[in-house]
């Protein structure tokens, strides 16, 4: 078997990342892990799904992602990619088979249903230089990818001879960090055996086993972390570099730092939003901020005042004439105590919301008590949306704004 080198990428999510700094920060991370991987002179690059948050994502994160592919084009690294749930689509329009016929990417995702006994049988993308076979299962929201590997056909997969890759984006239950244990999976079983390298996707939680019979089983992670609270965990994302020797392979996490990160942690209990503003800055007293993504989390019950009553926008101020170059905030556990607590007694799952509704209804007595909570739950209705397929952001954004005044018109009573 002859020496020879790659790199594991998943989970990219480009375009993801609402704010035009986070997004300009995920698509850094994209392009300075593509130099790095043609700096360490790798053989091929596989993406393990989710290259786009969308299946048509915006013209801008495109021109840019094409850019870079055809760059790695023109050095004759290859790229061998399977699709993501976010990349998928149930119309068949994604965009990897658009570059995939632009010849700047393959999709290892390629087999044929047996019409007699609906066995799924996959066949390898051989890599022309290394002779590595890669093959793969796309990813599907909702786990409706299950059936792929319960109808799939594993005995010419299994007995394949050679160097072999097996590329997934799903919940594999021996790869689950704690936290997930009760999210849905499917076992390691599902998978063909005998392959040398499993490159997963989907959870954004670096992981490496090694089960018998199955050898590596890993998930990268996010390249870029995707919300808050992976910047908090995980910041910075990273992929995986294999070295293979002969009949040896080292498998490398390479960690991918395109911004510092301070994190910023009050627990609130017995502040005032004065105290909490202090504390804040106290934190971030005579450091240096260049260059760094700064978070806020605050926890906990306010003395006195309210959540609003917490100077941010001094805080945000002080803090960026430090040099910080991004700020985010989340105040989502923090309350403060004159705010009732919620008691809830036992009930159906369905009824938990509107329960909720009616424990604060008339706080601000502006309208009828009925009148609040139906114009609540209808609100909660229209705001309980998606972008649609093919939908910009500026029209999705317009389109629930339309929805919302329509809403809350109130004809004046004659």
């Amino acid at each position: 078997m002859p020496s020879f080198k790659y790199a594991h990428l998943a989970d990219l999510h480009l375009g993801s990342w609402r704010e035009e700094k986070m997004r300009h920060l995920s698509t850094q991370a994209f392009l300075t892990a593509l130099d790095q991987c043609v700096q360490s002179k790798v053989d091929f690059i596989l993406f393990a799904g989710d290259l786009f948050n969308t299946s048509l994502p915006a013209l801008d994160t495109l021109k840019i992602v094409t850019k870079k592919l055809k760059e790695l084009h023109t050095q004759g690294i290859p790229l061998y990619v399977i699709a993501g749930s976010h990349d998928f689509s149930p119309s068949g329009k994604t965009m990897i088979d658009v570059l995939e016929n632009a010849g700047l990417l393959k999709n290892v995702c390629q087999g044929t249903v047996n019409p007699e006994t609906q066995k799924l049988h996959l066949q390898f993308t051989i890599d022309q230089k290394t002779g590595a076979k890669i093959t793969g299962i796309l990813g599907r929201k909702g786990q409706l990818d299950k059936s792929y590997y319960q109808n799939l056909a594993l005995e010419n997969l299994e007995s394949e001879a050679g160097y072999k890759i097996f590329m997934f984006h799903t919940t594999v239950s021996e790869l689950k960090p704690k936290e997930m244990e009760k999210v849905e999976s499917q076992p390691a079983s599902f998978l063909p055996k005998r392959f040398q390298y499993y490159a997963g996707g989907h959870i954004h939680h670096p992981t490496k086993v090694e089960l018998p019979e199955y050898g590596i089983l890993t998930y990268p992670g996010a390249l870029f972390p995707n919300t808050f609270a992976e910047i908090e965990k995980y910041s910075p994302g990273g992929y995986y570099m294999i070295d293979v020797v002969e009949e040896q392979q080292q498998v490398q996490w390479m960690p991918l730092e395109v911004i510092k990160h301070r994190a910023i942690e009050v627990q609130c209990r017995h502040h005032t939003p004065d105290m909490v503003a202090f504390e804040i800055l106290n934190c971030c007293n005579n450091i240096d901020l260049a260059n760094t993504l700064v978070t806020i989390r605050l926890t906990g019950s306010l003395e006195r005042g309210r959540v609003s009553d917490i100077n941010f926008k001094d805080i945000f101020e002080r803090l960026y004439q430090q040099g910080a170059y991004f700020i985010m905030k989340n105040t989502a556990q923090l309350v403060a105590e004159e705010f009732e607590e919620i008691k809830i007694a036992s009930a159906a799952p369905e009824n938990v919301e509107e329960e909720i509704i009616k424990e604060h209804l008339q706080q601000i007595k502006f309208f009828t008590a009925e009148m609040e909570l139906q114009m609540t739950k209808s609100l909660l209705a229209v705001l309980n949306t998606t972008k649609k397929e093919g939908e910009t952001m500026t029209d999705f954004q317009q389109r629930v704004e339309s929805d919302v005044n329509k809403l809350l018109v109130i004809e004046k009573l004659e």
